[in-house]
């Protein structure tokens, strides 16, 4: 049994992306999962990292708590949709200001190594897309997924982090919505 930390970084209300959300919880849950769920939209934290790794940003009390809900999750799921082929500001200021140095990494002295302070987790991310899934990977190549993946979390230790693209969202019908729902609690049952 997996605690699991769901991050919903879908900055809107009432979209698929809480569908899937929803999908992937009653999953888990059916195995007797530690679930836990992070609603980025209603944090209240600054999303610019205003001060950078030079200064001194102090975490919002939301933030410190979403820290302790990382450190505690053996599992992480990010569900969020692919907005100019990478992820929602919200996604990306919430990782800016929570995957820290001394808490996600951390650079060696006089090194260009660093020590990944997550390892030990694994993840899985849902982005869902309006574009289609083919032209997203083969003609634009999958920034966000790149990033998100190879730049953010394996390098701070999460492995394996596997991803499922959903799309065309906006050109989907109610039987393929369906479908990409029982997949999605598919994975929360297998809890991966």
């Amino acid at each position: 049994m997996k605690n699991i930390l769901i991050i919903q970084g879908h900055p809107i209300k009432d979209t698929f992306s809480e569908h899937l959300k929803n999908a992937y919880k009653n999953g888990a849950e059916s195995t007797k999962g530690n679930i836990e769920i992070l609603k980025l939209r209603e944090l209240d934290f600054e999303l610019n990292f205003s001060e950078g790794y030079r200064g001194n940003q102090e975490l919002e009390p939301d933030l410190v708590k979403a820290q302790e809900l990382i450190k505690w999750a053996d599992h992480l799921v990010f569900i969020y949709p692919n907005w100019w082929a990478t992820f929602p500001a919200l996604v990306k200021g919430f990782i800016d200001r929570t995957f820290l140095p001394g808490f996600a990494f951390q650079y060696r002295k006089n090194s260009m190594l660093w020590d990944k302070l997550l390892t030990g987790k694994s993840a899985r991310i849902i982005v869902t897309m309006d574009s289609p899934i083919w032209y997203y990977r083969w003609f634009i190549k999958a920034p966000g997924h790149h990033a998100i993946k190879k730049g953010i979390l394996e390098f701070c230790g999460i492995k394996p982090v596997r991803i499922t693209s959903l799309g065309s969202v906006k050109k989907s019908t109610e039987t393929q919505r369906t479908k990409w729902l029982k997949k999605i609690e598919y994975f929360g049952k297998a809890q991966n």
